[in-house]
Order: structure tokens, then sequence, then C-alpha cells
């Protein structure tokens, strides 16, 4: 039986993977987990939540370190852990530091790398960044790729990768959706969704928005910013904004955003809490990767603050729109969907191409039949 090293170090990563650590483990296969602690306090509560100890955990969040230093910090202490336990595969997720280095580690130890969700592509290195030339140098060390879409294998396919080994799969964040969901609906509860209760006055379409995209900072999220300002103007609408930890988010939002009637500001949502309040949200407006594959399968519409996507297929499928950081364009997109119910209600009954919830079965399928 194969042995594997499962590494992540951001909350998405965790999301995305700690459902996939449970189903492994119940398959009988040996794993052991290894975070990085690129993100340390959001990471913490997606772990607690999913009821996930790790074995490693490397703690390498510092304030304001380069991605250089990150980067040679995550290579050398993994390689502490690699030198002293033998593992057959590393799995690692998605466009992350932790996620190419950590490959990067496991090459140089002559380790076979997994890589899930992959061959993702805008094929522009500065957009998202660092995450897109992050996720092609992570196709390349890779040995086997499980991609979520048909698009993404024939991405891989494209760049020479050998057919045999790109497994569609669907998104793993599809199977950590229902499994909170069905939490949700099972009456969990904790303190940030009493208080999102609270706050949500049912009477008003709510707006949940997100911004977090290295591209967005600067100019680019004050635009955000100041259509968010005149969307709220409106009185049946209410817009509730967990702000991102990062200074170069919490200073621009509070500035331009606090006190303004309508515009909830809040503290970052633990995953359940974020699952919920999607699930309340009339419509989505964010710059993440994730909320474009995970709304669509709770029938939200999301517009997206950014020029280009990595996952077309969500506007093939019309379950969201590229609007950019142009203010007008912000807009005049929100108001045609709250305004327009031939629009909304065919960007929310769309078919969500991300999954049907088994990708980890096809993952587990596929590992059990390696040699």
């Amino acid at each position: 039986m194969k042995k594997i090293l499962i590494c992540f170090g951001t909350r998405p990563e965790a999301i995305k993977m700690c459902v996939l650590i449970h189903d492994i483990k119940s398959a009988g296969i040996d794993i052991k987990v290894c975070v990085t602690a690129q993100h340390r306090e959001m990471l913490d509560q997606a772990l607690n939540f999913f009821e996930i100890e790790p074995d490693y955990d490397l703690d390498l969040m510092k304030s304001n370190q380069s991605l250089n230093e990150l980067s040679s910090k995550i290579l050398s202490e993994l390689d502490k852990i690699l030198s002293i336990e033998q593992f057959d595969l590393i799995f690692v997720h998605g466009d992350t530091t932790t996620s190419t280095i950590c490959a990067l580690a496991g090459f140089y130890r002559g380790i076979k790398v997994c890589h899930v969700e992959a061959g993702l592509r805008t094929y522009n290195k500065q957009s998202p960044f660092p995450e897109e030339l992050n996720r092609q140098l992570t196709g390349r060390i890779a040995d086997y790729h499980f991609s979520p879409t048909v698009n993404a294998k024939e991405n891989l396919i494209r760049e020479n990768v050998i057919s045999e080994n790109v497994i569609v799969t669907g998104n793993t964040v599809i199977d950590s959706l229902f499994w909170t969901k069905q939490k949700l609906d099972n009456g969990y509860q904790n303190k940030n969704i009493l208080l999102l209760e609270t706050i949500i006055n049912p009477t008003k379409k709510t707006i949940l928005v997100t911004c977090h995209r290295r591209e967005n900072f600067g100019e680019a999220f004050v635009n955000i910013c100041k259509s968010l300002i005149e969307i709220a103007t409106q009185t049946d609408v209410e817009i509730i904004f967990p702000v991102h930890l990062n200074p170069k988010i919490q200073e621009p939002a509070n500035y331009y955003l606090s006190g303004h009637e309508n515009i909830h500001l809040i503290l970052p949502l633990d995953y359940p809490a974020f699952v919920w309040l999607i699930d309340k949200s009339y419509l989505i407006i964010s710059d993440s990767g994730g909320i474009q594959e995970e709304a669509p399968s709770l029938g939200k519409p999301v517009l997206v603050l950014r020029d280009t996507t990595e996952r077309p297929e969500a506007v093939s499928a019309g379950t969201v729109r590229l609007v950019g950081t142009d203010m007008e364009v912000i807009q005049n997109n929100v108001n045609e969907l709250l305004n327009s119910s031939d629009t909304y209600n065919k960007m929310t009954k769309s078919y969500n191409p991300y999954g049907d919830g088994r990708a980890n079965m096809r993952i587990i399928n596929f590992i059990k039949q390696l040699t």
C-alpha cells in the first residue's frame, strides 16, 4: 500500500483537501498531513472545523515575508521531514507557494507528486500573480494530475503531459461543500453564524463581497470600494464584506467603506459560516477562484473582479461573469442582476461544471490501482 504525505498551507487548500484526507483514511490508506501554515489563523479555522490534526506543522507564517523567503523556508523545513520518513506520494493542491515548493521538494527526493486541481490556466503570468505561474510550475513537476474538468485536462495534454496520468475528477471543493452543507442542514451553528443572523436583513437582497488577490491591490481595490458605495445607496440592498486580514485590503476597505449605510465590514469568516452566508446571499462579487466553483452549486451568481480567470468553464456555463475592476462595469452588472429576473434566473439555474461531489472517490480509486 502506498504511503502518502499531503501538504498544504492556506485555508483554501485546507477546505479542498480536508474531506479528501478523511476519505483516504477511511479507505485504509497510510497517510500523513503536513501544513506549512502559509496562512496561520485562517488555516487553523479550517483544520478545526474539519477535525484534522496535522502530523507536521511547519508554522512558517511571518508578517510581510517575501515569497522568496517563504519559499526557501518551505523547501528547507519540508526536506527535514522527507529525510527521516519515506513516502511514495506527495499530494499538493492548486496554485499556492506551498503547493509548488512542496512539489519541488518531493521531486528532489524522488517522490511521485500528485497535483489536485491540476490544469487550470490563464496563460498570463501576471494574472493571477503569483498563482498562475505556481500552477504551471507544479504541473511540470507533478507525475499524476487530478483535473477538475475536461478543459483542464486538455490544457495539460497540450503541454505534453501524458494523457493516462491526467484524471478528470471534478473539484474536491464540491465534496467539501456538500459535506459542510449537510452539517449546516443538521443544525450546526457557531458564533459567526449567530452573528450573521443578527446582521442580515431578510427584507433586503444580500450581496456578499470578498477580495484578496494581489493584482487588485491599490487603485483597482479603490475602484471596487467606490463601486460598492454606489451600489449600497439602493435601499433594498445590503453588502456584507468579510475583509481579508492583509493590510493592503484592510486599510483601504476601512477607509472607504466604514460608516456607510447598507455596508457591513466584518472579520473573515470560518468556512461553515462562509458557506452559510453564500447560501443566504442574493449574489456574490469576488476575485476568489474557489467561489467561482462553490456558488453555482448553491444557485448563486458570481461577478468576478478579474479580467481573466483560470476557470473559463464557469464563464461558458453562464454561472459567473468577468467584470474586472472598472466601476461602471461592476455597477451595471450588479444592477442588471438586481433588476432583471431573466438574467438572474439564467445564472442561478446554469449547470455547475465543477463537479458532483464524487471527486475524492475518483482520486482514491486511482491511487488504489497504482502499483
